[in-house]
């Protein structure tokens, strides 16, 4: 076993060829599915998951050529890696796939060998183009969350799993978050201070209505007024005695 990881669809017409490779890349380790012709090989890698295809060019529905355009035309499987199978005399065939994207080819019939050192480089390509793409996805998510402080509407947290990473990208998400949540605090507080000091802008102005109210000569007269009939009936009563 060499420890290979990975899921990989073959796609031959040939049942005997068919049986040949997966025994082979199950014994290295790997997940396979297999497919005699090309239309339900470009069904099955359209459908997604898979790390490699292992395909062959003279097959009936669709042909190796016609299968490998769809794929390179499709954003899901553009960056797919494949490996043409390929009897060693089909030489402008194989130059063929390689200028619509194949990445390499595989002679029949095939040497383990040769076999592993396609596969290894093939999954290597997949891992290095998932990793990149991972990479891409998570420096989206800083720059939308920088958009998201901008705005203010910073949520803590969003970054957590950018954070976690052990790399410059990681340390980068690690100190934005903490300087996005200062910054978040710090406008907490301030809007804090904003509403006191309306409160008491509020009550001063209160204030001085009052006081220009209550320092009227009417109003003076008012409370002269409203003595006089608080006082009144008292007065009444005393003089009636």
């Amino acid at each position: 076993m060499s420890g290979l990881r990975g899921r990989v669809l073959v796609v031959d017409d040939d049942p005997v060829n068919r049986l040949l490779l997966r025994r082979a890349l199950e014994q290295e380790g790997l997940d396979v599915e297999v497919a005699g012709d090309g239309g339900r090989g470009w069904e099955r890698v359209a459908g997604g998951g898979f790390d490699l295809v292992l395909l062959d060019i003279v097959m009936p529905v669709l042909d190796g050529y016609e299968v490998l355009a769809r794929m390179r035309g499709h954003e899901a499987t553009a960056t797919l890696p494949v490996i043409v199978i390929s009897g060693s005399d089909d030489r402008d065939g194989v130059v063929r796939c390689i200028e619509l994207g194949a990445d390499d080819f595989l002679p029949k019939p095939f040497d383990p060998a040769v076999l592993r050192a396609r596969l290894r480089s093939g999954l290597a390509r997949k891992r290095l183009a998932d990793l990149e793409r991972e990479y891409r996805e998570q420096v989206g998510h800083v720059v939308a969350a920088a958009a998201d402080v901008e705005r203010g509407e910073f949520r803590s947290g969003s970054l957590d799993t950018v954070a976690g990473r052990d790399d410059a990208l990681g340390l980068l998400a690690r100190v934005f978050g903490r300087m996005a949540h200062e910054v978040a605090q710090r406008e907490q507080r301030l809007r804090a201070q904003v509403g006191a000091l309306r409160i008491e802008i509020d009550e001063a102005r209160t204030a001085r209505t009052v006081a220009a109210i209550t320092g009227t000569d009417y109003f003076a007269d008012l409370q002269r007024r409203a003595a006089d009939l608080r006082s009144g009936p008292g007065r009444q009563n005393g003089d009636q005695q």
